[in-house]
C-alpha cells in the first residue's frame, strides 16, 4: 500500500462501512459475508475499490470482525466500531487510518452495495476533481425514490440531503436520490467530523450531516448521477440479496455473451465475477460455474454440472457433472453423474463416465473410466481402461494408500484394487478379483474364489 497520497483528486484512501447488525438477514454471519455468486458480499466492494486505483482501503468492523478479516487479510485495514452510533461515527473511527493522506480525497461506500462498479467510483471521483468540491455525493434518479434521502441541488451543486421524514410535499417528489456513495476532500472530512453533534432522536452521528456542515461552511459540495440506477441497490434482507445476485448474474452473463459464449438459458444459469470461458463454449440449462474457473474454447457444460475452482481444456463435454478444484484436458468426455472431487487431473481425452467418483486420482491421456467406479489416490497410465464397478480400496481405517495403474491396462470389472498396489503397463485382471498383490506388466491377475455349484440346491431346501 502506498504511504502517501498523490496529486487531489485521485481518491488514494477509501472506507468502506461495514459495521452494521445485520438484523434483518437473521443470519448468524455477518451480513457482508453473505455470498453472492459464490463470493462474499463485501469482496465486491473492496474489488471495486481496488479496481478503482485505491490504494489503501479502510474497513470499519462491527460484528463478526473476525471473521470478515478472515475473508479480506490484508487488502483492508480493520477499525472497530464498538459501539453502533451511526454512520459518521463509523467514519471518525477510521479517521486515524488516514492520517498522511490529508492532502489527497477519500472515497466512501456501503459494504453492502455489491452492483457498485469501479467505472462509477473513478466518475464520481473525476466528478469531484473537475468541480474542485469538498465532497461529492454520487446519485441516481429512480422512479419511486421513497426511503431515501431527496438531493436539493442549487446551481448545479448540492444544496442538502433532506431524509424521507424530513422531507416536505414538494421535496417528496424529487427523484434524485442519494445513493450513499462519497467522495471526500480528507482534510475538510476531517474537520467536519469534528464539528458533528448527535443532534437526533437516536442519539446517533450522521455521515449526511457532513454535507450540510460543508454547504454551511460555503464549501463546494458537487454530485456525480450515477447513469445505471441499479448499481445503488444495498442489500439489507434475504429478498434483496437475492435480488442483488440476480442483477450481477445478469451483468456477467452478457459479457460473456458478448464476448461469443452461448447460454441456452441465462435465466437458470450461476456464472461468479471471476470465471472466464472460451468462445463457442455451449453452456447448458442449470449450470453454476464458480470461484476461478476457466473453460476452454468449444466445450459443452451441462445440463446442471456444478464446476469449481477447475480448469476445462478446449472440446471437452461435462455432463451433469460436479468438479471441484480439478483440471481436466482437452476434448475429454465427463458424465453424466460424475463427481470430481479437489485434486484430480485428467489429461488430453479421458473418458469419465457415469457415475464415477474420483479423488486425488491423476488419469493420463486416452485412458477410459467409463462407469460405476470410485478412483481415490490413484495414478491411471494412457489408454488404460478400468472396468464398471472397479473401486481403489484407498483407505484401511488409518492411512490413505496409492494404487499405480500402467499404460494400456485393461481392469476387469468388479475389481477392487488393495492399496497400495501396482498393476502394470499392459496388465490386466479378472473381472470381480480383489487385487491385494503387484500384477506385473503384460500379466493377468486373478483373485477370486473357485466356484462351486451344488446341484438342485433350491430343491432340497425347500425353497
Amino acid at each position: 500500500m502506498a504511504d502517501k497520497p498523490t496529486k487531489r483528486g485521485t481518491a488514494t484512501a477509501a472506507v468502506i462501512l461495514a459495521a452494521g447488525m445485520g438484523t434483518r438477514m437473521k443470519s448468524n454471519l455477518p451480513k457482508v459475508l453473505h455470498p453472492i455468486l459464490g463470493e462474499p458480499m463485501i469482496d465486491y466492494g473492496v474489488r471495486a475499490l481496488e479496481s478503482a486505483g485505491v490504494s489503501r482501503i479502510i474497513a470499519v468492523l462491527g460484528r463478526g470482525a473476525d471473521q470478515v478479516e478472515k475473508v479480506l487479510g490484508d487488502r483492508i485495514r480493520p477499525v472497530y466500531q464498538k459501539e453502533q452510533l451511526g454512520t459518521g461515527h463509523a467514519l471518525m473511527t477510521a479517521l486515524p487510518e488516514l492520517k498522511g493522506y490529508e492532502g489527497g480525497d477519500c472515497l466512501v461506500i456501503y459494504g453492502d452495495m455489491p452492483l457498485l462498479t469501479a467505472e462509477t467510483l473513478a466518475a464520481l471521483c473525476g466528478e469531484h476533481a473537475d468541480k474542485r468540491a469538498r465532497a461529492t455525493v454520487l446519485t441516481a434518479v429512480v422512479d419511486d425514490p421513497k426511503g431515501y434521502g431527496r438531493i436539493i441541488r442549487k446551481g448545479g451543486g448540492i444544496a442538502a440531503i433532506v431524509e424521507e421524514k424530513d422531507a416536505d410535499e414538494d421535496q417528496r417528489l424529487i427523484k434524485e436520490i442519494n445513493a450513499g456513495a462519497y467522495c471526500f476532500d480528507i482534510s475538510w472530512l476531517a474537520k467536519a467530523l469534528n464539528e458533528l453533534k448527535p443532534a437526533n432522536a437516536q442519539g446517533e452521528y450522521y455521515l449526511t450531516d457532513v454535507i450540510g456542515w460543508l454547504v454551511g461552511q460555503g464549501q463546494a459540495v458537487a454530485g456525480y448521477q450515477t447513469p445505471d440506477p441499479e448499481e445503488i441497490q444495498g442489500v439489507n434482507d434475504r429478498v434483496q440479496l437475492a435480488e442483488a445476485q440476480d442483477g450481477l448474474r445478469q451483468r456477467i452473463i452478457k459479457r460473456h455473451m458478448l464476448e461469443g459464449v452461448t447460454f441456452e438459458e441465462p435465466a437458470a444459469t450461476i456464472v461468479g465475477p471471476f470465471v472466464e470461458i472460451g468462445r463457442d463454449t455451449v453452456i447448458e440449462t442449470g449450470c453454476q460455474l464458480l470461484g476461478k474457473t476457466k473453460i476452454g474454447e468449444g466445450c459443452v457444460i451441462g445440463p446442471r454440472s456444478r464446476i469449481i475452482d477447475s480448469g476445462i481444456g478446449d472440446g471437452t463435454v461435462a455432463n451433469q457433472s460436479q468438479i471441484t478444484e480439478c483440471e481436466v484436458g482437452r476434448d475429454c468426455d465427463i458424465g453424466p453423474y460424475t463427481y470430481m472431487r479437489p485434486g484430480c487431473v485428467l489429461e488430453d481425452k479421458v473418458k469419465a463416465g457415469a457415475f464415477v467418483e474420483m479423488k486425488l486420482a491423476v488419469i493420463a491421456a486416452g485412458a477410459k473410466v467409463p462407469h460405476l467406479s470410485y478412483m481415490g489416490d490413484c495414478t491411471v497410465g494412457e489408454k488404460a481402461n478400468i472396468g464398471a464397478g472397479t473401486i481403489t480400496c484407498n483407505y484401511d481405517g488409518v492411512v490413505k494408500s496409492q494404487t499405480t495403474i500402467g499404460a494400456g491396462a485393461f481392469i476387469g470389472s468388479n475389481s477392487n484394487l488393495v492399496a497400495p498396489v501396482t498393476v502394470g503397463d499392459g496388465a490386466y485382471t479378472a473381472a470381480g478379483s480383489t487385487i491385494t498383490q503387484d500384477v506385473p506388466a503384460n500379466s493377468l491377475g486373478i483373485a477370486r474364489g473357485k466356484q462351486s455349484n451344488i446341484i438342485d440346491w433350491r430343491i432340497k431346501a425347500g425353497k
